[in-house]
C-alpha cells in the first residue's frame, strides 16, 4: 500500500514594511494514518520541538519547532540553522553561502532578487551562527531516524515576495491577507503536483482572522468539489479528490505543533533573516552610524527616514524598498 503525504506551510514577515514576505512549505512521505503531531513521536529519538529537549532525546537530536521558539535576536540563528541545514542535507543540499542558501530554498526568486540592489551582489558564508561541522552529523542522525520510522522528507521550498511584487499583489487582491492565502495555496499546489499516489494532508497556519477558505480553494483547484468538514476559529477543514489521492486542507491556529509546518516556519524565518542581513549591510555601508532594522512598522519608518538621502542619491525607487501594507 502506498504511503501518505503531509505538507505544512507557514510564513515570516507578514507584518513588516521592509524586506520580503516569505512563505514556505515542506512535504513528507509518512506511514498511513500518521499526522504532523505523530511525527514528533515517531521521530522522538532524533527530533524534538524545542532546543531545551534535545539533551533529553539523546546525542544528535535536533530541534525542529516553531521558529518563534527557536529564534531570538539575543540567541541568534544557531538553532534555526542546525535544524534547517540538517534537513536540507537529507535532500542533498548543503549550501555554504548566502546565495547558495537562496538557491537551495527559493530557486524561483533569483530574477526578482537580482533586480534589487542589496541582494544582487551580496554574498556571505553560512552558517552564520552555528558551526558548519555540526550540521553533517546532525543530518546523518536525522536520516537514520527517519529511515527507521518509515518517514521521508520530500521537499522544502520557500517563496519570497519582495516589496514591488508584494505591493502589486495587494493592489490586485485588495488585502495582504488575500496575498498570503493565494501565495500559500500556489506553493502547496506546486509541492502536491509531483507526489505519488496516496492521501495528502496539508496543514496551514490560520491566515489572519479568516475562518472560511472554500471559495479560495475552489479558485486554486477548480476541477474539484470542495467539501467543508468544519469551519471554526480554531480550525477549518476541507477535503476533495478521489479515494486513492484524497486531499485534506487544514487551516488551524498554532499549526506549528505539526512538524511539517514547524519546519516550514523555520525555513521562512531563515530566508527572511538572510534577506534582512543583506538589506542592513547595504545601507549601513552607505549611511554612517545607521542602526539595523528588523523591518517592523515603527522602526521601519525610522530606517526609511535615515536612508532617504542615500536612497535619493542612488536613484532607488521607493517601490523597491517599501511595502505599503
Amino acid at each position: 500500500m502506498p504511503g501518505a503525504y503531509l505538507i505544512g506551510t507557514d510564513e515570516a514577515g507578514y507584518g513588516p514594511n521592509l524586506g520580503p514576505l516569505v512563505i514556505s512549505a515542506t512535504a513528507w512521505e509518512v506511514p498511513r494514518g500518521a499526522d504532523g503531531e505523530d511525527l514528533y513521536r515517531l521521530l522522538g529519538s532524533c527530533v524534538v520541538p524545542s532546543p531545551g529537549l534535545a539533551a533529553e532525546a539523546g546525542p544528535g537530536a535536533v530541534a525542529i519547532g516553531d521558529s518563534k521558539r527557536l529564534y531570538q535576536p539575543r540567541v541568534g540563528l544557531r538553532h534555526l540553522e542546525r535544524g534547517l541545514l540538517a534537513a536540507l542535507g537529507l535532500l542533498d543540499r548543503r549550501p555554504a553561502t548566502w546565495q547558495q542558501a537562496w538557491d537551495a530554498l527559493s530557486p524561483d526568486s533569483t530574477d526578482d532578487r537580482q533586480a534589487i540592489p542589496w541582494y544582487a551582489d551580496y554574498d556571505a558564508p553560512i552558517p552564520l551562527d552555528t558551526d558548519a561541522r555540526e550540521v553533517e552529523p546532525l543530518a546523518r542522525t536525522l536520516a537514520q531516524g527517519l529511515a527507521a520510522a518509515g518517514v521521508r522528507l520530500v521537499e522544502i521550498r520557500s517563496k519570497a515576495l519582495f516589496p514591488e511584487p508584494f505591493n502589486r499583489l495587494v493592489e490586485h487582491y485588495g488585502t495582504k491577507g488575500a496575498v498570503l492565502s493565494h501565495a500559500t495555496l500556489e506553493l502547496a499546489a506546486a509541492l502536491m503536483e509531483p507526489l505519488g499516489e496516496g492521501p495528502i494532508s496539508i496543514t496551514c497556519d490560520k491566515h489572519g482572522g479568516r475562518n472560511r477558505y472554500r471559495d479560495l480553494l475552489a479558485e486554486h483547484f477548480p476541477e474539484r468539489l470542495i467539501e467543508i468538514h468544519g469551519e471554526s476559529r480554531a480550525r477549518s477543514v476541507y477535503r476533495f479528490g478521489p479515494a486513492e489521492r484524497r486531499v485534506e486542507f487544514r487551516f488551524q491556529m498554532k499549526a506549528e505543533s505539526h512538524l511539517p509546518t514547524a519546519l516550514a516556519s523555520m525555513a521562512s524565518k531563515y530566508v527572511r533573516e538572510l534577506a534582512m542581513r543583506a538589506l542592513n549591510d547595504f545601507w549601513q555601508k552607505r549611511v554612517p552610524g545607521l542602526r539595523p532594522t528588523a523591518g517592523y512598522p515603527q522602526d521601519a519608518k525610522r530606517f526609511r527616514a535615515d536612508v532617504a538621502a542615500a536612497q535619493a542619491e542612488l536613484g532607488i525607487d521607493d517601490r523597491v524598498l517599501w511595502r505599503t501594507r
